[in-house]
Formats: structure tokens, C-alpha cells, sequence
């Protein structure tokens, strides 16, 4: 499974990508999670509003920070 997490370096971005290692870790799943900082990369994904999720290449939300449940199950699902 590859994971990025879209974000320029703003709290939320942060935060999302901690969650996101949490969330691996606790529910066992080999994924690899990368942190896509630039700009023109994020647009790549059709994101204009960050943090954003993208699951092997197809983007789960954008524009918000989910509860560590609602990540976890969208990644359970994902896999």
C-alpha cells in the first residue's frame, strides 16, 4: 500500500501525516507513507485544498483532518 499525505507544512498537514503513521502501526498494515510537500505535485492530484489522503494513487478527501477512527477505517478499506 502507498500512502501520501498532500500538505505544504501547515499544522493540519502535520498532524495528518502523524495520525497516518499511527494509524498504520496500530492496525498492522505494511504501507509505505510519503509526505508530498510541493506544490505543483499536490495540483498533479486534482488537490486544491490541503491536508489530503491518497491511498495507491487515488485521492480518499481533501481540505480536512479526519478523527484517527474515521482514518483508520478508510485505510482498512483501502487496503
Amino acid at each position: 500500500m502507498e500512502i501520501k499525505v498532500l500538505g505544504t507544512g501547515c499544522a493540519k498537514c502535520k498532524s495528518l501525516e502523524k495520525l497516518t503513521n499511527e494509524a498504520i502501526t496500530e492496525l498492522g498494515i505494511t504501507a509505505t507513507v510519503e509526505k508530498v510537500e510541493d506544490i505543483l505535485k499536490i495540483m498533479q492530484f486534482g488537490v486544491m485544498s490541503t491536508p489530503a489522503l491518497v491511498i495507491d494513487k487515488k485521492v480518499m478527501f481533501s481540505g480536512r483532518l479526519p478523527s484517527a477512527a474515521e482514518l483508520k477505517e478508510i485505510i482498512l478499506k483501502n487496503q
